[in-house]
């Protein structure tokens, strides 16, 4: 007997979803290679979504010639499809369809995917200055919407099949906004070079420039978000949480390698982590997680 159409396509998207992660993201996709196999494709299908969608906002639809209104439309065509197929379980797009696949499975709304959509679309509104930047309730929103519900979505995959009280859950959900705005975060500090050269972009500052006293203060920030993160670890799945800690030991130790770089140099190029240090960092996840009872 063949396998349904249905089956079969699924199966496809899941692989699309795996090839995006792994040709965008070396650290991620480290991170998922540790999660349980319940988890590991749905958050891939998370990454692939998010991922070609900030794709479109940061230099796909422009470098394909696009004007700003044909950007927009691209967005909100893409933004439609997902939509779409929330309601019919089914789309024709690979990674919409992988998405909307654990979107349905792990209860993933548009409570969710909205404030999502809002964040890419604000990264196509049109400056009124030759550089973009984000005053402090600007920044709080457009970092909820592009990282903080991201990491309220795997933790819907991670609570799908689990039992937890209401108090846990919560303790949860502010782990997981945590731990998306410190990723969001260090990112803005590691990619200041490219976001204010190429995409004309300032998220941390008001300023023409970020000082070495407002990096400072962005570090210390970031490392009380992950430390707020990682007090909710415990209470997460143990299937999910090498992976997890793997990822925030990763964007840690990037956050200290920052710590001590001038931001003139970060405005020069980006910081990274080597791969012998990531995979260090990530046997000591797998260790530490291998130490724990709770399951």
């Amino acid at each position: 007997m063949f396998p349904q159409t249905h089956e079969v396509f699924s199966h496809t998207a899941q692989q699309a979803a795996k090839v995006v992660i792994s040709n965008y993201s070396t650290s991620f996709g480290l991170a998922t290679r540790l999660l349980g196999p319940t988890y590991r494709h749905h958050i891939r299908n998370i990454y692939a979504l998010v991922r070609i969608a900030d794709e479109i906002v940061d230099g796909l639809a422009a470098d394909a010639g696009l004007d700003a209104g044909e950007q927009r439309q691209l967005l909100d065509n893409f933004a439609a499809a997902t939509r779409s197929a929330l309601h019919f379980g089914i789309s024709d797009n690979l990674v919409i369809h992988a998405f909307a696949q654990t979107a349905r499975t792990a209860g993933i709304t548009f409570d969710l995917i909205e404030p999502f959509f809002a964040s890419m679309r604000a990264d196509l509104s049109a400056p009124s200055a030759p550089v973009r930047s984000l005053p402090a309730d600007e920044h709080r929103d457009y970092v909820y919407g592009s990282a903080e519900v991201v990491g309220l979505m795997c933790l819907k995959v991670f609570l799908s099949d689990q039992n937890r009280t209401p108090t846990e859950v919560e303790t949860l959900e502010f782990g997981a906004r945590q731990l998306g705005a410190a990723f969001q975060n260090i990112n803005f500090l590691r990619d200041l070079a490219d976001d204010s050269v190429r995409l004309h972009r300032s998220y941390l500052t008001t300023e023409s420039r970020l000082s070495d006293s407002d990096k400072t203060a962005w570090v210390t920030i970031i490392r009380q978000q992950l430390a707020d993160a990682q007090a909710t670890f415990s209470l997460l799945p143990k299937d999910a949480r090498a992976a997890v800690r793997s990822a925030a030991a990763l964007f840690a130790s990037l956050n200290d390698r920052i710590a001590l770089t001038p931001v003139d140099r970060l405005y020069q190029e980006r910081v990274r982590i080597p791969n012998v240090v990531k995979m260090r960092l990530a046997s000591r996840a797998i260790l530490s997680t291998a130490r724990e009872g709770r399951p």
